[in-house]
């Protein structure tokens, strides 16, 4: 089951959330029970295999979890602390990248060792995280007081289970426990269906629409030219732009219904002038995690320069391959981080550029280095990025020819090859550019929001529209994460 579905639309969502509502009436224990049965049934719907790993996990980390906040093992926390994290790593290191690393071990020392071929568990990468937090965060002594159906819940709220944001069990648990949340409210009823309509149209408006493009010219990557290879660029780029960002809207929209506000954790990233302004917009809480559990612990920016910039690449290494078990996404990592790395030295030397021109640079390079994120292999990599230098070619599309009356027969003559025709694929790119650069962002709308008759008919047409959509339904891409 998926935000943009049916099932969860019509059934799933307004059946958790009469229910939670109506609990609340009687017993707000029950309610968060219920919550939680309806988010495991959630979790269980994609496949129930997935269960007994992700209950295994809750249980080992709770008690793990309060061992560290007593007094009686004070002695013992900091081993405990280590049991607990490495307990997680390995769940998510056998489950993800035994496999890679099996086959590397297979490359260098010319092994034979078979590989498991292992069902990769849904959302594991973050519920991962996030329990490793709370654990280093009871070994700060932060997390008295919660009780095991609390610390599921956090853990399992299904708006944020699946990709995210990740979440902060102080950003969570305390909203639960406040009176005025277990009544149904109004304001964030109707904030959170605009939300949820904006990031629904989002993904099945406009990702969807670019994934065709990207899927198809990733697959023919090895006869891209240099038109193509462009737009299956810019295709990827903001595919994952607008899934993602849709992705995040759903659940922030989700989460408003239930008076449950979730972290931002996506705010307009392509108009980031650097990179490190571009890491504290994409995927906020993936970045806050990394830089409050593993920078700072590092030494963070404490031990000079050199120690600083070997901190930002450690980080980065972990962010590439948290996000896929596979060199490509390593290399994706090690890009930004020598980027940030270089950002970080040019402010220090007092440089700046104008911002148009910083903007420029700072999306050229992440929609380049998003060709190694999308692509399956080096080889499918290598085949774009030579196909954006022109090194097969600078062939135009047919409508450019005939719009600028060159002959038919001339050798500049090229058919465009992503399904469309190429008009059609421009218009899509000019669009998006325009929403991504001079439109409102959900966090802005949440903020800013003020019940109007023109909101709710806007938001009604953005849901009506998407819901015409929902026939051919489509996973997000971070779901593969």
């Amino acid at each position: 089951m998926i935000f943009n579905s049916f099932e969860f639309i019509f059934l799933f969502l307004p059946i958790v959330l009469l229910g939670y509502f109506l609990l609340n009436h009687w017993n707000f224990t029950l309610a968060k029970a219920w919550l939680l049965g309806g988010s495991l049934f959630f979790y269980g719907w994609w496949n129930p295999s997935y269960l007994p790993l992700i209950f295994a996990s809750l249980i080992v980390n709770f008690l793990i979890g309060t061992a560290l906040g007593k007094e009686s093992f004070l002695s013992k926390r900091k081993l405990i602390l280590t049991i607990g994290v490495v307990f997680n790593v390995s769940l998510l290191g056998y489950f993800k990248y035994y496999d890679f690393f099996v086959e590397n071990i297979n490359f260098l020392f010319h092994e034979s060792i078979m590989l498991k071929n292992l069902l990769l568990p849904l959302a594991i990468s973050f519920y991962t995280f996030q329990q490793i937090g709370y654990l280093v965060d009871s070994y700060r002594q932060e997390t008295k007081g919660y009780s095991f159906l609390d610390y599921s819940l956090f853990v399992t709220f299904f708006p944020q289970l699946i990709a995210g944001p990740i979440v902060h069990h102080s950003q969570v648990m305390k909203q639960f426990r406040q009176q005025e949340n277990r009544r149904l409210n109004p304001h964030n009823f109707a904030l959170g269906l605009l939300i949820f309509s904006i990031g629904l149209f989002k993904k099945v408006a406009v990702a969807d629409s670019f994934a065709i493009w990207a899927n198809k010219g990733y697959a023919m990557a090895d006869s891209l030219t240099f038109v193509d290879g462009w737009m299956t660029a810019l295709a990827y780029t903001f595919q994952l732009y607008f899934d993602f960002s849709g992705y995040s809207d759903m659940a922030i929209g989700a989460g408003l219904l239930f008076n449950i506000r979730l972290p931002k954790n996506f705010l307009s990233p392509y108009k980031a002038v650097d990179i490190q302004d571009f890491w504290r917009r994409w995927h906020i809480t993936l970045n806050i995690f990394l830089t409050q559990y593993i920078y700072i612990p590092l030494g963070g920016s404490r031990k000079g320069p050199a120690r600083t910039y070997i901190n930002i690449l450690i980080i980065f290494f972990i962010s590439g391959f948290w996000h896929g078990a596979g060199w490509t996404f390593i290399v994706w990592g090690m890009m930004h981080g020598a980027a940030s790395v270089i950002a970080r030295a040019w402010k220090k030397a007092g440089h700046a550029l104008n911002k148009p021109i910083a903007w420029f640079i700072t999306f050229n390079f992440v929609n380049v280095s998003w060709v190694f994120f999308r692509a399956p292999d080096f080889q499918t990599a290598i085949h774009v990025l030579k196909s954006m230098a022109g090194m097969n070619g600078f062939y135009l599309p047919k409508e450019v020819i005939e719009s600028l009356h060159i002959p038919l027969g001339s050798p500049v003559l090229f058919n465009f090859n992503l399904g469309s025709p190429f008009l059609e694929v421009l218009l899509y790119m000019i669009g998006g550019f325009l929403i991504i650069l001079f439109t409102k962002n959900s966090i802005e709308w949440r903020d800013e929001f003020k019940p109007k008759k023109t909101v709710a008919l806007y938001a009604a047409i953005l849901f009506l529209y998407s819901v015409m959509q929902l026939q051919q339904v489509t996973a997000f891409l971070y779901f593969n994460f």
